[in-house]
């Protein structure tokens, strides 16, 4: 196929593909995907081999945001049974931490809920980061806090982050439709002042929200105009309770085609396939790794993901490797250009959690530890599109094109409960 061919250069020479190659890309066929998949995994393997980074999410602070994302379990309204905590002391995000570290991370992404942090809120994350790094020797730290304001972002950078994350999550277009208590200009910002603090930027987008090509296409030039060194791509989680619980538009083959495109516009770049993997590509993630370069490993912010040691299974078994800590993710003049405090790649400056974490939530009871009460039993709080469960439970698979609602799972384990991780 003379576009896949045309692709493949560009992307080896990282060069900017045109939007109708883009578009291209979603609106090819069924039959054409395993092409689509080994064009783009050339550009992967060019710029990252066959390796594959491990993220871990701790969320050190869970539900009651007063923003209006809809995407999100944990918005202002949201009736999603999730956990609702506050803030973690240092020692308990710590030990969180050095679950998903056993289990081969390299990265630990800590993520609070809320608009943004207060200033006390960064002293008090500053705390964590410098827990964590005395307990995970090499381990990177990114944080994900919501809408900085000015200072912060050197702040959290003094105390020893590598990198923040803050997500696009769409294009400018239709953000609004999105979200109304911020802008999408505001998550610009923020990106942009990571990057002057020379952090690692990480931003990437939420596909699955009814959202058309064309807006899939301008996420991710968007995102490569401002050259994060890490772009996650979530899948939308359609939690019951939230204003997208019945936005179920992904097979596993967009969910393919959307991360081909994503690797074409972003060849050096660290892809992370993040949160909704396991509901939307299912028995097809193998082929996903020859896309992405980086997983989030276990859980996510408020929903359960793929066992830890599935993950790692799944890893070998498609014939990658886990990525150690001496190993530089970013290809060498990315590394270099962020060591000398520029944004590397393109002329522009790494860690997505899943999408439902945005920004500061009033405080609530921790669950199981302050409350002194142990987390909800396994069978309560049962709905029509989100289970609670401690660990995956085997399911019938679903007449094809039927949304598998069965595999949304609300967290109920790991940091913020006594029940242990599921790294």
């Amino acid at each position: 196929m003379d576009l896949l061919t045309t692709l493949v250069d560009k992307g080896l020479r990282r060069e900017l593909p045109t939007r109708e190659e883009a578009l291209a890309v979603l609106a090819t066929s069924d039959d054409d995907l395993l092409d689509v998949v080994a064009a783009a995994g050339k550009v992967r393997r060019r710029w990252f081999g066959r390796r594959v980074k491990l993220n871990y999410l701790v969320n050190l602070k869970s539900g009651l945001c007063p923003e209006d994302c809809s995407y999100c379990s944990q918005r202002l309204g949201s009736k999603a049974e999730i956990l609702k905590y506050t803030w973690l002391k240092p020692e308990q995000a710590s030990e969180a931490a050095a679950a998903g570290v056993a289990g081969g991370a390299k990265r630990v992404c800590i993520v609070a809920s809320g608009r943004g942090p207060t200033d006390r809120d960064v002293d008090r994350v500053s705390q964590t980061i410098a827990a964590i790094k005395e307990q995970n020797e090499g381990v990177e730290v990114c944080a994900c806090l919501g809408l900085l304001s000015d200072g912060q972002a050197d702040r959290l950078r003094a105390a020893g982050a590598d990198a923040y994350n803050h997500n696009l999550n769409t294009s400018e277009a239709t953000y609004g439709d999105i979200t109304t208590t911020h802008t999408y200009a505001d998550r610009v910002e923020t990106v942009q002042q990571a990057q002057a603090a020379g952090l690692s930027a990480c931003s990437g987008l939420i596909a699955g929200m009814g959202e058309s090509d064309a807006d899939l296409v301008d996420v991710v030039f968007a995102l490569r105009a401002l050259d994060p060194d890490s772009v996650p791509v979530n899948f939308l989680i359609p939690f019951e309770g939230t204003p997208l619980a019945k936005e179920w538009n992904l097979t596993p083959q967009r969910a393919l085609r959307i991360l081909a495109m994503v690797r074409f516009i972003c060849p050096d770049v660290e892809v992370r396939l993040a949160g909704g993997r396991e509901v939307h590509l299912r028995s097809m993630q193998p082929l996903a790794l020859h896309l992405a370069n980086s997983i989030f490993l276990g859980d996510y912010l408020t929903s359960e993901g793929q066992a830890g040691k599935d993950d790692l299974a799944m890893i070998a078994d498609a014939g990658f490797e886990v990525e150690g800590t001496n190993t530089s993710t970013l290809p060498e003049h990315r590394a270099d250009a962020l060591a000398g405090g520029g944004c590397g790649g393109h002329g522009g400056g790494g860690c997505g959690p899943c999408g439902d974490g945005d920004a500061a939530a009033e405080p609530a009871v921790r669950a199981g530890a302050d409350a002194g009460t142990a987390p909800a039993p396994v069978e309560e709080a049962r709905t029509e599109g989100a289970r609670v469960e401690v660990a995956p439970v085997a399911a019938a698979a679903a007449p094809a094109g039927e949304a598998r609602t069965d595999l949304v799972s609300v967290r109920r384990r790991g940091a913020g409960t006594e029940l242990p991780p599921n790294a």
